[in-house]
């Protein structure tokens, strides 16, 4: 689909500031598209959304198609009388610039699933109503989801593949069994995706109102501990004796990786989804579409050819390159949908029909300043070797900040970003990168939050390979300047990408 020249932010809710210890969809996430709006940003760019597991990425959830309970914002229960302002009074402090996980959440979940009690017994039949279609309506994905996240408790927390066989196969009688047992964890359950879905529906709408596109981000594998899994095992590539994916995805040794990497996601069974043309991965899109207004497809080339490690492995240096099926998916994708709003995550060693199929679809690849500056004038992520029909960034999740990549990087790599831009401004190096992006012939650009505020490597979201520490930062409210946000609206107008109503 055609995109036009607009930038953005990026910024995960959990970021967000507010006094229950992670960012929500509460009120400071309205500030935050108000902000946004104010700015004359057109787009908010989050990461995946679902519930997340051990290491709280959310790259890695028990669902591909639910939403975190754990955004859910507790001043809104409070609004709808399911909470209590004594409830809310109650809550402990914690740190402000960054989430403590192992405290925060089950603090939050007592009050959840106080809320979740004080709905099951409310007698306002229209909520009740709007409850009950929206359990049917999503009943593909939500009955699976629930009934996982119940019986993930009753097993303390284990992998659906060390659970009891018959609960693990799903065999009728004893699915019948714990479904009685377990009515009222599941209800919880149904209840949480009923309150996060009319919670963001709300404030997805807010930034609509005001011309703000919601991006979301699509991981192209699901985790193996995950509802999908369980309940379409046939969907994937499942050993039927250990229940353990019987094929890894991963990338091959590069550059950066002697032994490749090796994610431990269970690839697709793709010959037997495109048998079903595509049915589950089409109600995975569906439910995306519901929360978002365009979509990041992570490690797009994985729908052209994939890394296959075999069962058993350490690392992902025994793999092999397999076809799959991307026009036959994309063109099923269509068919359902209309058009596509898709991004591809092309980063990394992407081959010519990697690009063709990226290319056929029209979707925009993506561009990453912090890898520009590395070798000599033909590396494809200067902003001179870009095409209109890209998305730029100065960096992404996954990367360092910008201050804290040019205060690490090599010597050769900082001289040449500064003859690039003119030497060192005393705005900073943050601002020089963000010129260069907006001024870019790159129909979008997205800039991290963290780079608007000028912040090193203690912001960093994301280090791959490093288990604990990660998506943690919060920025505070006060970081939003007038003059940052006077400062953003001068470039937006500056570089030609102010939103059609500005005009």
């Amino acid at each position: 689909m055609p995109f036009q020249r607009a930038s953005g932010i990026l910024l995960h809710p959990t970021s967000l500031p507010g006094p229950f210890g992670m960012g929500d969809i509460g009120p400071m996430a309205y500030e935050f598209v108000d902000f946004l709006a104010e700015t004359g940003q057109q787009m908010w760019q989050i990461l995946p959304i679902g519930p997340t597991g051990h290491g709280n990425s959310p790259y890695m959830s028990y669902s591909a198609m639910a939403g975190n309970h754990m955004l859910i914002s507790l001043e809104h229960l409070q609004d709808v009388g399911l909470l209590t302002q004594a409830d809310l009074e109650a809550f402990p402090h914690f740190p402000e610039d960054a989430v403590d996980y192992g405290r925060v959440l089950p603090t939050k979940l007592q009050l959840l699933e106080k809320a979740a009690e004080a709905f099951s017994a409310s007698t306002d039949k229209a909520t009740r109503t709007q409850y009950e279609q929206f359990c049917q309506e999503r009943a593909f994905w939500l009955d699976d989801y629930a009934f996982f996240m119940a019986l993930k408790k009753a097993n303390g927390g284990a992998s659906w593949s060390q659970w009891e066989p018959a609960l693990a196969r799903r065999e009728a009688p004893a699915m019948a069994l714990w479904h009685d047992k377990l009515s009222g964890l599941i209800a919880e359950h149904k209840y949480f995706q009923f309150e996060f879905y009319r919670q963001w529906a709300a404030l997805k709408q807010y930034a609509n109102d005001r011309h703000i596109q919601v991006v979301g981000d699509m991981p192209i594998y699901v985790a193996h501990d995950s509802a999908d899994v369980w309940a379409f095992p046939e969907n994937f590539m499942i050993d039927e004796e250990t229940l353990e994916p019987s094929e890894m995805a991963g990338v091959p040794p590069d550059y950066f990786s002697e032994t490749g990497q090796l994610w431990g996601n269970p690839t697709y069974n793709w010959e037997t989804l495109q048998k079903t043309g595509f049915s589950w991965w089409l109600q995975r899109v569906k439910a995306l579409l519901e929360y978002v207004d365009l979509t990041r497809i992570d490690h797009f080339r994985g729908f052209q050819a994939y890394w296959a490690v075999p069962e058993g492995e350490q690392t992902a240096l025994n793999g092999e390159w397999i076809e799959a099926p991307g026009e036959a998916f994309f063109n099923a994708v269509k068919a359902e949908f209309g058009s596509l709003p898709i991004l591809a995550e092309d980063l990394g060693v992407i081959t010519p029909e990697v690009e063709a199929l990226r290319d056929q679809f029209g979707f925009p690849g993506m561009k990453i300043l912090q890898f520009a500056f590395g070798d000599n004038a033909s590396n494809p992520y200067l902003p001179f070797n870009c095409v209109r029909n890209c998305l730029i960034y100065t960096g992404t999740h996954d990367n360092d900040t910008t201050v804290g990549w040019f205060d690490q990087a090599s010597e050769y790599e900082r001289d040449r970003t500064l003859r690039y831009v003119g030497g060192l401004s005393g705005d900073g190096i943050h601002w020089s990168m963000i010129r260069l992006a907006l001024g870019s012939i790159a129909n979008q650009a997205i800039v991290p939050l963290q780079d608007v505020l000028g912040l090193g490597s203690f912001a960093r979201m994301n280090s791959p390979g490093k288990a604990d520490g990660n998506w943690a930062w919060r920025y505070r409210t006060e970081m939003l300047t007038g003059e940052l946000r006077e400062r953003l609206r001068e470039l937006i107008r500056l570089y030609g990408r102010t939103p059609p109503h500005w005009q």
